[in-house]
């Protein structure tokens, strides 16, 4: 029996890995949770003109149910069918799912922590920026991304040539994954999708040093003691504290939603934690609506 444990494929390239120290932390002063380089235990991050790209751990599990949707009051809404999934691709040929979204508008938070800069405008910024001169995208290889693959326990195989194929499978899954994130969003994103995303990036900034206080209550003393090993798991949580808030998404499909990113890019027991600290989050929210509504009632009787 050959055990194959699910691992992480690492990028060819390593020399342009970020290390400096990141400043994007507002005005709030507990806001360091963001001034560490992240490191490369659970997750790669490298560079392609100044873009972080994640690496997730390579899985043989997927999925494409999710669940009903409607983000926003806008009547362009990305719904979601819980009874069938929506295209992953639209007739233009680019993605059009709203994990997706979510999943470029984390990596555009990761990466402003690390580089200390404004996420909305890298945003534009990766949008903005000129095609290279002869660079071509092959659409076919959206179709064989897969948002829903997450690490997992050790694979077992029964021969050396059945763990050498496992093998070859995450390698051109991960070329698969860099070439996608690394190409430009208008090329791989509807415009839904990237509206959808900027929508996102916004909500993150606007309630960037409110989160940071709320994260420091429901987050694990264990984070708070190396925050530099927690980045990423740190801006998920801003991710789907902003998307509850702001945007106004139902909690329970953010929650679902950070909890699948979490499996997705981070190791361990973050997706176990991130989804305790959401739901202490939209406890503590519904706890004080009602607290304002009782006040509210007795003020106007």
């Amino acid at each position: 029996m050959v055990e194959l444990v699910s691992m992480v494929v690492l990028p060819t390239r390593l020399d342009n890995v970020i290390a400096t120290r990141p400043n994007f932390h507002f005005s709030s002063p507990v806001s360091g949770i963001c001034r560490f380089p992240f490191p490369t235990s659970a997750i790669v991050p490298y560079v392609k003109e100044s873009v972080p790209r994640l690496c997730p751990q390579a899985s043989l599990r997927a999925s494409t149910s999710f669940s009903k949707n409607s983000v926003g009051k806008e009547s362009s809404s990305v719904l979601v069918s819980s009874i069938e999934p929506i295209p992953k691709i639209d007739k233009s040929g680019r993605f059009c799912s709203p994990r997706a979204a979510r999943e470029l508008a984390l990596s555009i938070i990761y990466a402003s922590c690390l580089e200390g800069s404004d996420p909305v405008r890298l945003f534009e910024k990766r949008l903005n920026a000129r095609l290279e001169p002869g660079y071509e995208f092959d659409k076919t290889s959206l179709m064989e991304y897969n948002h829903m693959s997450f690490g997992g326990p050790p694979v077992t195989v029964e021969t050396a040539e059945e763990a050498d194929e496992l093998l070859r499978k995450d390698e051109k899954d991960s070329a698969i994954e860099a070439e996608i994130l690394a190409a430009p969003p208008k090329v791989v994103y509807s415009k839904l999708i990237l509206r959808f995303t900027r929508k996102l990036l916004v909500a993150v900034v606007d309630r960037w040093d409110s989160h940071v206080l709320k994260i420091d209550k429901v987050i694990p003393s264990t984070w708070k003691d190396k925050p530099a090993g927690r980045i990423l798991e740190l801006c998920i949580l801003h991710l789907a504290m902003s998307e509850i808030t702001v945007v106004g998404t139902r909690h329970q499909i953010v929650i679902n939603e950070a909890v699948d990113l979490a499996k997705r890019f981070c190791d361990g027991a973050a997706p176990r934690i991130i989804n305790g600290c959401l739901r202490t989050f939209v406890k503590d929210i519904q706890e004080t609506d009602s607290t304002h509504a009782r006040v509210k009632e007795v003020v106007s009787t």
